[in-house]
């Protein structure tokens, strides 16, 4: 057997809720001015909410606004009292920035692999859609908090097991939603042609009452597996979620998502993990690396020499070959960064 297990997490778990305001504030920034130096973290819990950092803008957001906006998309029934410790961006980092070199150093990783029609890895898929299944369904016992786990063995091809771990009223108990959490489950396998004969787990402590930041303190940029390829495929050290583009950890990350998206379309491997290194104050990325995990059809070095002849991997060419100013940011917030088709890294 080779089980490998994935995770994904609902919009309504406390540190996407940071997420989401994070980058609510990055969009209504880029919008009203593109030219916005932005790197905005927040800290939920209870019903207070922290947003810190560093933002350097012509346009100054209306904090508690965009927080009560987000807080209502999710579905909480209460508006947060929001501390706001924001200040403007260190002019040493914008001395390197405002040449178009990178702002910050760090390696960003993209991944790509054939097994699905979204060049994700299975598990991650099957996760994430069964998620949004379960918001769209809006089943009424059901609170915002979720999170939903699948184990599948590559050998066999099939789904081990489903996991899924949801908020719910205080009313309610697991035998009120337990068969509709079982049959979307199945709906969600079947959708990719996968078995049905899975172990399936759902709330396995039997109640999950006290949920979002009552529960648990929320964070932004915490769910990096989540937002990227669930455990499967390396991640860079930097969050996306709070950052306007001129953050490699964001843009870097995405054109290497978008490499690795083109090289295993093109034909050249089935599985693709491309890496970018940049340094701070400086353009053009440090290194490049391939890895097809002995699934290419082409050498390293030709992938290498192929990359750097076909993608402008400057921070300013990655901002303009994919529209990155015009991103809603938001949107890429939860359910991760890479399962949305009308993304600029995912066309």
């Amino acid at each position: 057997m080779n089980i490998i297990t994935c995770e994904q997490v609902s919009a309504g778990h406390p540190d996407k809720v940071c997420d989401q305001v994070s980058d609510a504030i990055v969009t209504r920034c880029l919008r009203n001015d593109p030219n916005s130096r932005v790197a905005i973290e927040c800290l939920c819990k209870d019903d207070r909410l922290i947003i810190a950092g560093e933002l350097t803008s012509k346009y100054e957001p209306d904090y508690q606004r965009i927080a009560n906006e987000v807080y209502e998309f999710v579905g909480m029934d209460f508006s947060p009292a929001v501390e706001v410790l924001v200040s403007r961006q260190s002019p040493d980092i914008a001395l390197g920035v405002d040449r178009d070199g990178a702002g910050d150093q760090g390696m960003m990783y993209g991944f790509a692999t054939n097994e699905t029609l979204e060049l994700l890895p299975i598990p991650y898929v099957l996760a994430t859609e069964f998620l949004k299944a379960l918001k769209a369904e809006k089943l009424p016992c059901l609170k915002p908090d979720a999170k939903a786990q699948v184990s599948f063995d590559y050998h066999s091809g099939k789904i081990t097991t489903f996991l899924c771990s949801t908020q719910h009223s205080a009313e309610s108990n697991v035998d009120d939603f337990r068969k509709d959490i079982e049959w979307l489950m199945k709906v969600t396998a079947a959708k990719y042609g996968l078995n049905q004969d899975f172990k399936m787990l759902v709330n396995p402590t039997g109640r999950f009452v006290i949920g979002g930041p009552f529960a648990d303190c929320g964070v932004t940029g915490r769910k990096l597996a989540c937002d990227s390829y669930g455990g499967i495929g390396r991640i860079g050290g930097g969050a996306f979620s709070g950052k306007d583009p001129s953050k490699v950890d964001r843009s870097g990350a995405y054109m290497a998502r978008k490499i690795a998206r083109d090289l295993v379309l093109a034909g050249f491997t089935n599985q693709c993990e491309v890496q970018i290194a940049y340094a701070i104050g400086v353009a053009d990325p440090v290194s490049i690396n391939v890895d097809c995990f002995d699934s290419g059809l082409q050498d390293q070095r030709f992938l290498q020499q192929y990359i750097r002849e076909t993608y402008d991997l400057t921070p300013k060419g990655i901002i303009n070959s994919l529209r990155l100013l015009d991103v809603d940011y938001f949107l890429t917030a939860s359910y991760g960064q890479f399962t949305r088709k009308d993304m600029p890294w995912e066309q």
